[in-house]
């Protein structure tokens, strides 16, 4: 049948007259107050409507469903916990756990001061208490068996830091006008810093206190720049759930919504899932180079398209990969995938001098393309009436001394120092790659690590326990989750001793593998609670006892 253009026309106009009238007919049969009703209800429900189709439009309805299941799963089974007879249970296993942890975390020393002293202590009697508390029973770092957490430089690097730290102890950065050399030095470690990652001649920077706060300058940055510039009341964040933890606690503190893409063969964030889920609120992307926990590098250049198509900040993590990232093209005369300020896209950039920087602890540098971002960062106050005030990073007063460990650090190693440290350091962090993928057929690397973390999981052994049984031999690996995991972030400490770790993984391995009965696991036992849909939030009280126990001076009664 022929269509008629006229046919349609005139059925299309009935139905909009028939439609018009029933609007009319329903404003005119009810009171205001029902109208008002009715239309708050209407827009809750076409909120939450598009709100579903928004998550299965970026997840996928398969992934979209089961996030909503593990969240209405997890309030319902937190909710079951507060029953009293739940409750006095889950009270009891926590009560229990912390004993635990006093009995680990509190130590016995001869030293107790809960208040000051009547008498101040001479110097020879400080001296000999520091030296007791130094020998304290404690994961052995010295010997580079713990993973990442001690970069240390060398005993020579360390008299260096503590001769430099008592010529300006008393420094504070927040009046340079009385430390006008701590200005000096601060100003010349951002620009070192700056070279490092290809920065623009417009590049700028400040140093921070570590990690966390250049993370959270970033997302403060960005969300402050959004707000000035699109005038946006609502602010969302991009990024891998492989993304260091700092990013989720900015999105609690600076109150913006933290989107964690998932995955994708290679274990970097999928870039197609980051494309479907930008949106007008959208003030931030962030990569890592490497990411914690597999180290990894980020599609960086994908992101950086991503970021220019559509004029969205691109902040770069290079906080564990500092200046072994950084001097790798140095180090073995060829390049990575390109992650710096080479990219277009990328507007941000933190490296922690603390880590492969080798710097004081305390040490980070938070980087810009220009002052048009940095400048969001800053605090000023023209009306408290203690006078005019700016701090440029989330603190007051700063230590400046740290500062000038840092610097002293970076003058005292150099170029050719930090080229031969970067060297030694991925090689042996390809060592144990090596190790793993030739002769120990029950791990598997995750993902292609390239520069100083490698992390392994398993298809037969559980690697918690794992962990577990290579901590009775003195080795502190990171424990991961979502996959089961284990990872070593290599130090300079540990070069020496990388071919006893290769030894005691083997055995460990084959004794797990050809262990008959369940051998105890606290590491795995918390992380089974920790993933369960049903005990899920005892986790986070277990964790709180942790955290209460840093504080305390003497068991709890």
């Amino acid at each position: 049948m022929a269509f008629d253009l006229d046919t349609y026309r005139t059925a299309a106009r009935e139905k909009y007259e028939s439609l018009a009238t029933c609007a009319v007919l329903y404003y005119e049969r009810h009171s205001l107050l029902e109208l008002a009703r009715d239309f708050v209800i209407l827009w809750y429900l076409t909120g939450w409507a598009a709100g579903l189709l928004r998550m299965a439009y970026a997840y996928g309805a398969v992934r979209g469903t089961r996030m909503l299941y593990r969240k209405w799963a997890k309030r319902f089974y937190g909710a079951v916990l507060k029953l009293p007879l739940a409750r006095r249970k889950v009270e009891s296993e926590v009560r229990e756990v912390k004993k635990q942890l006093e009995n680990s975390l509190l130590v016995t020393a001869s030293t107790s001061y809960k208040e000051v002293p009547e008498y101040g202590l001479t110097e020879k009697e400080v001296l000999e208490k520091l030296d007791e508390l130094s020998r304290l029973k404690a994961a052995n770092w010295k010997d580079g068996k713990l993973s990442g957490a001690v970069y240390h430089g060398g005993e020579e690097l360390i008299d260096l830091q503590s001769e430099a730290y008592h010529k300006f102890a008393v420094a504070n950065q927040l009046h340079p006008d009385a430390f006008p050399g701590v200005r000096q030095m601060e100003a010349e470690v951002v620009s070192m810093v700056l070279r490092l990652f290809n920065a623009p001649e417009s590049g700028c920077g400040t140093t921070t206190s570590g990690g966390t706060e250049s993370l959270l300058l970033a997302c403060l940055a960005a969300r402050e720049k959004a707000r000035a510039e699109r005038g946006l009341k609502e602010f969302e964040i991009i990024a891998p759930k492989t993304v260091h933890a700092a990013v989720l606690k900015a999105a609690q503190y600076f109150n913006m919504k933290l989107h964690l893409v998932e995955l994708d063969e290679n274990y970097t964030g999928d870039l197609a899932q980051v494309r479907r889920l930008i949106n007008r609120n959208t003030c931030l992307l962030i990569g890592s180079a490497p990411n914690f926990p597999h180290g990894v590098i980020d599609n960086i250049a994908g992101l950086s398209q991503l970021a220019v198509r559509y004029g969205i900040p691109l902040h770069v993590d290079c906080c564990l990969g500092s200046f072994v990232i950084a001097y790798y093209e140095k180090a073995f005369e060829k390049a990575l995938d390109p992650f710096d300020f080479r990219l277009p896209g990328v507007t941000s950039i933190s490296c922690d001098t603390h880590k492969y920087g080798f710097a004081p602890k305390g040490s980070s540098i938070i980087m810009y393309r220009s002052n048009e971002y940095r400048k969001y960062q800053y605090f000023v106050s023209t009306e408290w009436v203690g006078g005019l005030y700016g701090s440029p990073t989330l603190a007051g007063s700063r230590p400046g001394a740290l500062t000038v460990g840092a610097w002293a650090t970076m003058v005292y190693m150099g170029d050719d120092g930090y080229t031969k440290a970067c060297q030694d350091i991925i090689l042996t962090a390809c060592r144990l790659k090596q190790t793993i993928e030739d002769d120990i057929p029950e791990l598997q690397v995750i993902g292609k690590p390239q520069l100083s973390v490698v992390a392994f999981r398993s298809d037969t052994l559980n690697v918690h326990k794992l962990g577990d049984m290579l901590g009775k031999k003195g080795w502190h690996l990171t424990a991961l989750q979502n996959p089961p995991a284990l990872h070593l972030a290599v130090t300079k400490l540990t070069v020496p001793a990388i071919d006893t770790l290769l030894v005691d993984l083997k055995a460990a391995v084959k004794q797990l593998a050809l262990e008959t009965n369940d051998i105890h696991s606290d590491t795995a036992q918390l992380y089974g609670v920790a993933n369960s849909l049903r005990t899920g939030s005892v986790a986070d009280q277990l964790i709180g006892c942790f955290l209460d126990t840093l504080y305390q001076t003497e068991p709890t009664p």
